[in-house]
């Protein structure tokens, strides 16, 4: 049966898919460890997908606590060239509401500590990050939320916390100050390593609260955060596949080919068994 290569990364409250048909668990081992749990191989709209769900059967892995280098790389080994994320977030906006949704186009980096590069230990590179989130991947992201009667925002800026708890008032109101848009605990590390695996990367944002410098809002709950999440899975399901409809685009993007000029090591330097590691990233530029 034919590879995918459409990603589809599930966050908090979208563990599964209704709509995929012809299902297969693929268990992929990784260099970097395990991924999240088994992929899901399966048609959604006529094309292949392979899809994730982020946080484990039954939501076992906190942010901190994800491989997301193995989530990424195992996406790398299955041929997937795109990859659709959803998450929940707090919105920093008073026009941004709960159960709008956000497809953001900057990131602001506020975690410690996670490992966000497939690099280092003798092969080093450094891709641009400019631009964090794949642009024609975003429009259709975005097209396919109107064309599922979402209310959807068109860019903005992801603010990435450590977690797991929420935010301080102090900081929710800091975020505002800077004119971020969005606050979520998940989605940088993904970006940052699709861009090392020259994977195109989008995000739909779910708005699930106000975060807490909202005087309605000034206490986040995980019920309150479910409670809105099942509401908006359904609709997250159609934006998803609407967009999976529409792929797959031509791979002109800066995306497709981040590493061609990001690898600074000499090849003849670089460790035999890290470049073989690394292979599926590195080695049609060490041809």
């Amino acid at each position: 049966m034919t590879q995918p290569r459409i990603g589809i990364i599930g966050g908090s409250g979208l563990y599964d898919m209704a709509e995929l048909t012809d299902r297969e668990e693929r268990v992929v081992k990784t260099p970097f460890g395990a991924p999240s749990g088994p992929y899901v191989l399966a048609t959604l709209r006529g094309r292949r997908v392979a899809f994730l769900a982020r946080h484990g059967e039954g939501h076992r892995y906190a942010p901190s606590e994800l491989n997301f280098r193995a989530n990424i790389f195992g996406f790398k080994m299955l041929g997937v060239e795109w990859i659709l994320s959803a998450s929940a977030v707090g919105s920093l906006r008073e026009d941004v509401k709960p159960l709008d949704m956000l497809v953001p186009d900057q990131f602001f980096d506020r975690t410690s500590g996670r490992v966000s590069t497939f690099f280092g230990d003798g092969i080093v590179a450094h891709v641009g990050f400019a631009h964090p989130f794949c642009g024609p991947l975003s429009r259709i992201m975005t097209s396919a939320a109107r064309s599922a009667g979402a209310t959807v925002h068109e860019g903005g800026t992801y603010v990435c916390m450590e977690g797991p708890q929420f935010s301080t008032k102090a900081e929710s109101s800091f975020y505002r100050a800077q004119g971020f848009d969005i606050v979520g605990m998940t989605n940088l590390q993904e970006a940052k390593l699709a861009r090392e695996a020259e994977i195109c990367y989008s995000t739909l944002a779910l708005v699930t609260d106000y975060d807490c410098w909202h005087p309605d809002h000034d206490a986040v709950t995980v019920d309150m955060v479910v409670a809105t999440l099942m509401q908006n899975a359904r609709t997250a399901q159609q934006v998803i596949a609407n967009a999976v409809e529409q792929l797959p685009i031509d791979r002109s993007c800066e995306c497709a080919r981040a590493l061609a000029t990001a690898i600074i090591t000499r090849p003849s330097a670089m460790p035999d068994g890290r470049k073989a590691l690394l292979a599926p990233l590195i080695g049609k530029y060490l041809v």
